[in-house]
Parts: structure tokens; C-alpha cells; sequence
């Protein structure tokens, strides 16, 4: 093996070290030594948390892989239960006091995970599914032909009780730090942060909340240890004694790394999961609100000592708007702030764009969106994202109630969507989309030939500038029209290897 070689290999080495949860593929992929390469990614973690603990929730599971060039012909995934046994002899004390009432387990074994979901190839889509409130946290792994890509999709329709309605998250990677403005500790909610932990060794974290007035007091949420391959739900209302409708929610992890989401259940208006808003920000796009949204509101915050004034807008399917008497938006250094955007899309579909109106302060924000109106109302959350990048998939959408949206803020934008395979059969089908500038299109997205069962949609970004697309699924059921909305990041299955030069000077050190 030459030096150009052993330099390429050692840069790869390095890259894949840094990404944490997930590794390069062989080598045979890559281009010439002094070339940048594109590789898929061999290794991928995902983590879903505990749906739910109501005895009429039903869960469905669904995993799926898009085709990628270039992994071989080896790989496997499989979904199973985080622990199989919980004795509780590794719950600290603060975590016991954190948890709620309702959320106490009895000691002894935990129930077997269900499903256990095993994919057999890339392109088709598997699914499984679970009813009642014993399900545990999922932890999931897929390697080589699995790898690139993967989603798995946690669905949960509540029958009744606090959170009724569908309740919807995609299963995130692990990591380190995550913000959720949005949450609440408001006395007709019931907020949970999850936090999952698929290590061998226990991950200790911090909890900092952040209300209209800064931080508040709560020293419960600092140093809580989450064991080994366990799951904590992490009742929010127990760590301060503070009641406010908008809060921020800090997740920092000071060792290990675990998986976290926040689960909003209202008494009244049904309940969602909010995912993590993507990295402080300076300009921030929240696409994918529902055409026939009766309420919607933003809550931001910047974790920057300085104030941030932000220009809001509204991309719509004619163009860039502003909301009237919601122009801009002044946010205070470490200080959640929150705006009723009323019915901002006025029955058409649309996504909130966020931009500084002088200088850039990072910030993170998050969209709460109510459907229907008295006792039928139903809510969502739309986080903050990243661009869809080079592909972005979403899965469990069936032929009647999903809606694809996608938008281009800056730039018009060319995208290639396909919908997978059926997971119970049917064949692949594509289709192309234009998104002008500036606007947002609920494009009609195409549906398996034949279908039968669920499919996924991937959006790959062909030309043009940066595209921000969700998805919502909706099944109304005795008035409540339910629903959930997930977005569409990169998902980050190829890494760029670094250009690799021969350096003989390390020989000399």
C-alpha cells in the first residue's frame, strides 16, 4: 500500500470519527487520491421514543431505505425494544422525582418491543405495529446497503385524553445538544422531554428552560443521568414551579450522547411531537404549514446575549408576502418570545420564512398550528430545518391524507420526488417538480403503480436553489381532524471525503 493510499485511508478514518453515528463505506467508492469523493454512509442510528402511555393508543412503525449507488450488495437493520428489562435500580433520584404520575413504571420486566422491524431490501418499505401504553423506546441500527437514507416513522393515533388526535416523529440520530421552542408547562399541558440513550455507557445531561422573562429556575433538570440503554420521559412541569404557555427547551449533554424529543399533549387541542429546530440560526425557514390552519404561532428564541430582529414572511404559492401586523419579529437575548400568526395562509399552503433585518443573531424557532375549530381542534409543530440538500426521505404516507410541501425561498428549484414501493406491494414511480422563488407548492406527489400499503416519498434536489419541504398526514376521525406534519432534512447518507495529499513532512514529527 503506497503513501497516497495510507493518506486517503487516514482522512477517512479522521471524517468518519468525527460523524459520530455514522461511517464511511469501502474505499473502492471513492475517486482518485487529491479528488473530493462522495461516499455513502455504512452505519446508522436511529432512536424513537416511548408513543405513548394511553391504553387506546394504536402505533404503527415504518422503516424504510432509498436505493443508493455504490454500498455492495451486504447490510442489514433491525428496530428492537432500548431495554428489555427495567428493574429500576439505575434511575437516579432527580429522574424519579422528574417523572410524572402517569408515566411510573412498575418494576420487574418491561414488555418486549413490538415490533421488532427487520427491512429485507432497500426501496420497499417494512412496517409494524403495536396498540396500547406499554411500548417501549426503539433503538435502531442499519449497516451498509441500509445505511444511506434511512427513516423510520413512530405514527400514534389517541383515541381520547389529553393528546387526542395523531401524534407523529421521525426517529432522530443521537447527539449532543438539541433546542425545542414551543414547549409549554401552561396548566392545560402535559410536556414530556425523552430522552434515549443506546450506549453501553450512561449519558449525563442537563435541562435548561427558557421563558419570556430568560431562564428559569431549575436546578432538577442539571446533571440527570440516563442509563445504559434506557429510556427517560422527563416531566417538564416538575422541574420549575413556573406555569408559561412558550418556553424553550436546552437539551445539552455533558457525557455520552443520547436521542431527544418533546412530547406536547393538550387537554384541550390534542398533542404532537416537536422535533429539535435545527442549529441557531441567523435565517431560518418553517415550511409546510397547512392551507387550512386556523391558528398558527411562532415561538423563538436566541441563545445570543444580543437581540435579534427578524423580517417574517410568508412563501406562498404566488410569492413572498408579509403577514399584516407581523412584519418583523424582536426577539431578546435569552428570552423566549411567541406571536399568534392568526390563519396566516388564508387557505392556501404556506411556510414561514425568517431572515435578520440587519445583523445576523443566531436563532431557533418552532411553529404550533391548530386545525379545526371548538372541540374539534387538533394541533401540530413545525420546527425550524435544514434544506432538503442532495435527497431527504419521509415515510408511511398512504394514497388519501398525505400532503407533500415544498418550497424554494431564494431561488427557483428543480426536485425529482419518488414514491417508493408499497410495502405490501406496487412498483416505484418519479416525478419532477419547478418550485418558483420564493414560493411554496403542496405538489401532487406521485403514488406507487399498484399500490398496496404504505410508501415512502424521497425529494432529491435536482437544480436551482435550497428547497425546505414537510409532510403531513391527517385522518380525521369523529370530527377531530388529526394530523401531524414531519420535515424533510438532508439525510445526510453521503459524506464528503476530504481532498487527500501526499504529506511527507508528518514523517519528520
Amino acid at each position: 500500500m503506497n503513501r497516497t493510499t495510507l493518506s486517503l485511508l487516514a482522512g477517512t478514518a479522521a471524517l468518519a470519527a468525527v460523524t459520530g453515528f455514522a461511517t464511511l463505506s469501502s474505499p473502492q467508492a471513492a475517486t482518485t487520491a487529491g479528488t473530493a469523493a462522495e461516499l455513502p454512509v455504512e452505519r446508522t442510528s436511529l432512536l424513537c421514543p416511548e408513543p405513548s402511555t394511553s391504553e387506546v393508543a394504536e402505533t404503527s412503525y415504518t422503516s424504510f431505505t432509498p436505493v443508493t449507488k455504490n454500498t455492495g450488495n451486504d447490510g442489514k437493520a433491525e428496530l428492537k425494544a432500548a431495554a428489555e428489562e427495567s428493574d429500576g435500580q439505575n434511575q437516579n433520584q432527580s429522574q424519579s422525582k422528574n417523572k410524572g404520575k402517569d408515566k411510573d413504571k412498575s418494576k420487574g420486566k418491561k414488555k418486549a418491543a413490538k415490533p421488532v422491524l427487520t427491512p429485507k431490501e432497500p426501496g420497499t418499505p417494512v412496517t409494524g405495529d403495536t396498540s396500547g401504553g406499554d411500548a417501549p423506546a426503539l433503538v435502531g441500527t442499519a449497516e451498509g446497503k441500509f445505511a444511506p437514507g434511512w427513516t423510520v416513522q413512530e405514527t400514534t393515533e389517541v383515541a381520547a385524553g389529553a393528546g387526542r388526535g395523531l401524534q407523529g416523529v421521525n426517529c432522530s440520530a443521537p447527539d449532543t445538544e438539541f433546542w425545542f421552542p414551543g414547549a409549554s408547562t401552561a396548566a392545560d399541558r402535559t410536556d414530556y422531554v425523552h430522552l434515549t440513550n443506546p450506549d453501553d455507557s450512561a449519558a449525563v445531561v442537563d435541562i435548561e428552560l427558557y421563558g419570556k422573562d430568560g431562564a428559569l429556575d431549575s436546578s432538577l433538570g442539571e446533571g440527570i443521568t440516563v442509563a445504559p440503554h434506557s429510556s427517560d420521559p422527563i416531566l417538564l412541569s416538575t422541574l420549575t414551579e413556573e406555569k408559561q404557555e412558550d418556553l424553550t427547551v436546552h437539551v445539552n449533554v455533558r457525557s455520552g450522547r443520547v436521542g431527544a424529543a418533546v412530547q406536547a399533549l393538550d387537554d384541550k387541542l390534542g398533542g404532537d411531537w416537536l422535533a429539535a429546530s435545527t442549529d441557531p440560526s441567523g435565517s431560518l425557514v418553517l415550511p409546510g404549514i397547512p392551507k387550512d390552519a386556523t391558528a398558527v404561532r411562532l415561538v423563538a428564541y436566541t441563545p445570543s446575549d444580543s437581540d435579534a430582529d427578524l423580517k417574517v414572511r410568508l412563501a406562498s404559492p404566488s410569492g413572498l408576502i408579509t403577514p399584516a401586523g407581523n412584519e418583523t419579529l424582536h426577539v431578546k437575548g435569552g428570552m423566549t418570545t411567541a406571536v399568534d400568526l392568526g390563519d396566516v395562509t388564508r387557505g392556501e399552503a404556506g411556510s414561514l420564512v425568517l431572515t435578520p433585518t440587519d445583523d445576523s443573531v443566531p436563532v431557533v424557532a418552532a411553529l404550533r398550528v391548530v386545525r379545526g375549530k371548538g372541540a374539534n381542534q387538533e394541533t401540530a409543530f413545525i420546527p425550524a430545518t435544514r434544506p432538503v440538500g442532495p435527497r431527504a426521505t419521509v415515510a408511511d404516507n398512504s394514497a388519501k391524507g398525505s400532503t407533500l410541501s415544498l418550497t424554494a425561498p431564494t431561488r427557483t428549484a428543480t426536485v425529482k420526488v419518488t414514491a417508493s414501493a408499497g410495502s405490501e406491494g406496487g412498483e416505484a414511480v418519479s416525478k419532477t417538480f419547478t418550485i418558483k422563488a420564493g414560493t411554496t407548492q403542496n405538489v401532487e406527489a406521485p403514488t406507487p403503480t399498484g399500490l398496496k400499503g404504505t410508501f415512502a416519498l424521497t425529494v432529491e434536489h435536482v437544480s436551482g436553489g435550497p428547497v425546505y419541504g414537510a409532510r403531513t398526514l391527517a385522518a380525521t376521525e369523529d370530527g377531530v381532524p388529526g394530523f401531524t406534519i414531519q420535515t424533510l432534512p438532508d439525510d445526510r447518507g453521503m459524506v464528503a471525503v476530504p481532498e487527500a495529499d501526499e504529506d511527507l513532512s508528518v514523517l519528520q514529527k
